[in-house]
């Protein structure tokens, strides 16, 4: 059986070294195969050991890239993109479904995993969805470096104009990238979903209800406020995400995870 490739990315210090062992064992249970997880960091320190390292590299063309970063208000937001370089991971072979550090995977992953082979697969973002313009969702991603290494290329030859042209949004960069090239598609909406917008109800009956997990989600996204670690116990920082404590979060995110890989890493 072929390997499945899992890698995420973590730099500076909003998320621990927990967020990553959680994520390793929440998608090594979910997938039916050998599992190669890597992620991109700094700083390996408390990391399982079963989690490849890749150092977190200083790209040639990070000034011009961050300038028009800062330009856009979003200044490292894409530093995502260091994956996506052809011939960066040793010995790969085959695609990578990669995940942002603030999701919960709370189902099999195997339909994500084989989804459209040869595509960019990316979720429809909500807001962009609501609005009805096509830019995919960047919390979980599958592309193939040896097919897709143009998504690296392209921003290292032309940093500035390239982050000008997403307006500094490298799920934008990256969707609309592969769109134009033929190579996208979306991950049906029912797989991955947010906690905020579809989980928690809005007021008055979040006050009333616990959240729910949907009954066919595999993926729950934590983009924006509250993260996990605010929603799994109750949050209390706006009226509008206002949420009772959710028992499935601390089940998938945590209990789970400590029984795989034990309380130190979890």
């Amino acid at each position: 059986m072929a390997i499945i490739n899992v890698a995420c990315i973590k730099w500076g210090t909003v998320f621990g070294p927990e967020y990553v062992n959680r994520l390793y064992s929440g998608v090594r249970r979910n997938l039916n195969g050998d599992v190669r997880f890597l992620c991109m960091t700094e700083n390996s320190e408390g990391l399982h050991p079963d989690v490849e390292v890749l150092e977190l590299p200083n790209e040639p063309f990070s000034e011009p890239m961050n300038a028009a970063l800062a330009v856009a208000n979003r200044q490292g937001a894409m530093r995502k993109t260091s994956l996506f370089k052809s011939g960066l991971i040793p010995d790969l072979e085959g695609p990578i479904l990669g995940f942002d550090l603030d999701v919960v995977i709370a189902g099999d992953l195997m339909p994500i995993w084989k989804l459209a082979e040869g595509c960019v697969a990316m979720r429809h973002d909500w807001i962009e969805a609501r609005k009805g313009r096509p830019t995919g969702h960047g919390s979980v991603f599958r592309f193939d470096p040896a097919r897709h290494g143009y998504l690296y290329d392209d921003l290292a030859a032309n940093p500035y104009e390239e982050v000008e042209k997403a307006r500094g949004s490298e799920q934008r960069y990256t969707s609309h990238k592969a769109m134009d090239r033929g190579e996208f598609a979306y991950i049906p909406g029912d797989l991955v979903v947010s906690f905020k917008h579809g989980c928690l109800d809005l007021p008055p009956l979040n006050y009333l209800r616990a959240p729910r997990l949907p009954q066919n989600a595999r993926v729950v996204c934590f983009h924006g406020r509250p993260k996990m670690s605010e929603a799994v116990e109750g949050y209390r920082g706006s009226l509008l995400r206002w949420s009772r404590p959710a028992k499935w979060l601390k089940e998938h995110w945590i209990t789970r995870a400590v029984e795989d890989l034990g309380a130190s890493y979890c």
